[in-house]
């Protein structure tokens, strides 16, 4: 069974203050009317109609206004988010727009709807990214959300100059033990040589007998 009433207060997904809406009767009974969200659709009800309007007109003109200086400060921030990746950086998972909302209250205390918050594609890399954000039917803004992995990544390149002095030392190693292998060849092939040296030595020649002087 439905009934009619006349909302008192802005309910998201119903209407805002001075609407009529239709609504069940046990909806209204039990939550409605004793939050004194809505009231019956009386006379005497109905001339409260321009006050609620000029409340609901008041409001509305507030909340633009808080949306719209809080578009420029989102503009100027940006959500850290830490999350595991595999060596690739890519994610266990996905960023959600309940992440992104809970790290701007953790830091920068502002309380933000995740369902104001739009991602297009899923967020499933590390990097930089830029979020729209819906803040009002007419204020839209952007924010820069980095997602950083709770692990270092090592790129490439490091890993390579890791590895350049390992292989260099083995190389080291290496010579020395040539060097000390072929040092008792060299040392075994002196003699020889010195040895030939002093077989090959000219005799002194000796000096011819001259006549001795008369």
């Amino acid at each position: 069974m439905k009934t009619e009433v006349i909302l008192t207060h802005n309910i998201v997904g119903l209407g805002g203050e001075s609407d009529q809406v239709r609504v069940s009767a046990g909806y209204a009974r039990n939550y409605l009317f004793p939050q004194r969200l809505a009231v019956p659709v009386t006379g005497a009800n109905k001339r409260q109609l321009e006050a609620l309007r000029q409340r609901r007109a008041e409001r509305e003109a507030h909340e633009l206004n808080t949306m719209t200086e809080l578009a420029k400060g989102l503009t100027k921030l940006t959500a850290v988010i830490k999350v595991k990746a595999g060596e690739d950086g890519k994610l266990f998972g996905s960023v959600t727009t309940g992440m992104i909302a809970d790290e701007l209250k953790h830091q920068f205390d502002i309380t933000l709807d995740k369902r104001k918050i739009h991602l297009e594609h899923p967020i499933k890399a590390l990097g930089e990214f830029e979020v729209q954000v819906n803040l009002h039917a007419d204020v839209k803004s952007t924010l820069k959300v980095r997602v950083e992995s709770t692990t270092p990544i090592v790129a490439p390149t490091e890993a390579a100059q890791a590895e350049a002095p390992r292989t260099e030392k083995r190389g080291r190693r290496s010579d020395e033990a040539e060097k000390a292998e072929a040092a008792p060849a060299d040392k075994g092939d002196k003699k020889p040589r010195a040895a030939a040296a002093k077989t090959e030595k000219p005799a002194k020649a000796e000096k011819p007998k001259g006549k001795k002087a008369e």
